[in-house]
């Protein structure tokens, strides 16, 4: 096909799902689509998303991308996107990942709430997602592009799964009550040297922000946000490509420690 030729949603859709199963990147999607809207983009996840789940595997949270103001900028928007968390992109505390698994990985690190109870309103507040929140971990998002080069905008990222790889949570739950989700300092190290640093703010203000934007969005779309589901909230500091094995060490203030090992 083409480059030029304009795509249908179940076509772009099919080319990402190929791309996820060969390992092999494809061209940018932002200028094929017939549409280059955000719901057009949604529409070709959703595809994906429903194919997967008919395919058995097992929907566990969601994903929160561009949380950070300046990567809005950067790809021209205003909002965050979502993406899904499925369970076999869960990998264990220092577990180790072949590189092979993975097209382009870099990795960011996050807060992940554990939600308690459904989340079901069209408006939720600081206070629904606190009393909803079971318990905060450390986390690292393993993140991904089907897209050759990380040449994404918007429209290729949320098409794309919200450029999900796999995930990786830290294994000590903490109540939100047990540190500051907004002040907290997060460290990532690989090997000895501090690759990145920030703290709660840099996730929309703060990663509840994130979250209630998570959950109203969700509602919106109809997959609202139940009762055990993981919220990987967003990026607190720049994300830092993996190009070799390795390992790389989280340490947030008060929440913990998490590890991703690449072999």
């Amino acid at each position: 096909m083409s480059h030029d030729a304009i795509l249908t949603t179940e076509a772009a859709a099919g080319l990402l799902k190929a791309a996820v199963s060969s390992g092999q990147t494809i061209a940018p999607l932002r200028d094929r689509l017939a549409l280059n809207s955000p719901d057009a983009a949604y529409a070709v996840q959703e595809v994906n998303t429903r194919a997967w789940l008919a395919e058995g595997r097992r929907l566990v949270g969601r994903k929160i991308g561009l949380t950070s103001l300046a990567v809005q900028a950067q790809l021209g928007v205003d909002q965050p996107d979502f993406g899904m968390l499925f369970a076999d992109m869960a990998v264990g505390d220092g577990e180790p990942v072949a590189l092979s698994r993975l097209i382009q990985p870099k990795v960011e690190a996050e807060i992940a709430l554990v939600i308690g109870r459904d989340l079901t309103q069209e408006r939720h507040t600081y206070a629904d997602i606190i009393g909803a929140t079971e318990y905060a971990l450390p986390a690292i998002e393993i993140v991904d592009s089907r897209i050759e080069q990380w040449n994404i905008r918007f429209v290729d990222t949320v098409a794309d799964n919200a450029s999900s790889g796999l995930f990786v949570l830290g294994g000590r739950p903490r109540q939100l009550g047990e540190f500051d989700i907004t002040a907290c300092a997060m460290e990532m190290q690989r090997g000895e040297e501090v690759v990145s640093r920030g703290n709660g703010r840099a996730c929309l203000g703060s990663p509840l922000n994130a979250a209630i934007w998570l959950a109203d969005t969700m509602v919106r779309c109809g997959r609202p946000l139940l009762a055990g589901d993981i919220v990987l909230t967003g990026a607190l500091g720049p994300m830092v490509a993996v190009t070799e094995p390795g390992r790389f060490d989280v340490n947030i203030d008060g929440l913990g420690t998490v590890s991703a090992l690449f072999a």
